[in-house]
């Protein structure tokens, strides 16, 4: 199996190839780097322009060369090579994510060949339409100390991020913090005690079956009144990662892209997983 991560030498992107390194080394994947250039000027292809798309050919290729070298003289014995290519950004990881690939990697943002990676942008449309989970690299160092926390509803989408998660928090030897958000109740609506027991009874179902398969790993469950959008933002200033479904429902109504998946994407401050449900 393979991680790909897209580069286009800035520093955000250096941080997501960083981070795919370390994940790499953590399950023993190989790592590929991906530079998609797409030459996109007026005239790109007419005779006289071939110089100047030459240059740009060779550049790509000296950006992934010296990127592949940099994880290379890193010393952890993972398999890493790159490639640039003359190709639209977002449909080239896409394309480079199917068969024998485990995880896609982008930064938040980019510039060069990734011009403008952020939401509504490439990262969006490869964290949106990807058959393999996407984690967008934002906020602090990869190396920060703190749990694996990830948003849980219920929903099949939310099952597939829970494996993710128990995946990465053993990975980390890190504790994870399952959290499942619900609407504050109204003075009309049933007592607080009574939400705040059903909404736990609810995670702890979720949970059941994964505290099983993964005993070694610590497990803090909690529920909290409020948008899930909003309490996962505040459980990133703390935690080493957040994993999230693609979609949901109930307290993660609407969880894709656009919606919590995209607020998370846009104002974590940790790396984000997106978990799909093809990840089974």
């Amino acid at each position: 199996m393979r991680i790909v991560v897209g580069y286009d030498g800035s520093d955000e992107a250096r941080w997501a190839v960083e981070w795919a390194a370390a994940e790499a080394e953590r399950t023993g994947d190989r790592l590929y780097i991906v530079d998609a250039y797409q030459v996109a000027f007026p005239g790109a292809y007419y005779a006289a322009a071939a110089e100047q798309f030459e240059a740009v050919r060779e550049a790509g290729e000296e950006l992934v060369a010296e990127i592949v070298e940099r994880v290379r003289e890193r010393g952890t014995g993972i398999d890493v090579t790159g490639v640039a290519v003359d190709a639209p950004p977002a449909t080239t990881l896409l394309e480079f994510g199917s068969g024998g690939t485990r995880l896609l990697v982008v930064g938040n943002r980019g510039a060069g060949g990734l011009t403008n990676l952020l939401m509504g942008s490439v990262s969006q449309q490869v964290a949106t339409h990807a058959g393999v989970p996407v984690a967008v690299v934002r906020g602090r160092s990869a190396a920060a100390d703190g749990p694996v926390a990830v948003g849980v509803d219920g929903s099949a989408s939310s099952d597939v991020a829970l494996g993710l998660a128990f995946d990465a928090a053993r990975a980390r030897d890190a504790e994870l913090v399952a959290i499942r958000a619900y609407p504050t109740p109204s003075q009309a609506a049933l007592p607080a005690d009574v939400v705040v027991a059903h909404e736990r009874a609810a995670l702890e179902e979720s949970l059941a079956p994964w505290r099983v398969r993964y005993p070694d790993v610590k497990v803090e469950a909690l529920v909290a009144p409020g948008r899930a959008a909003k309490v996962l933002i505040g459980v990133s200033h703390t935690a080493r990662l957040v994993v999230v479904g693609s979609r949901g429902h109930g307290g993660f109504a609407g969880l894709l892209l656009g919606s919590v998946g995209q607020q998370l994407m846009h104002h974590a401050e940790c790396p984000v997983l997106i978990a799909h449900a093809a990840a089974e």
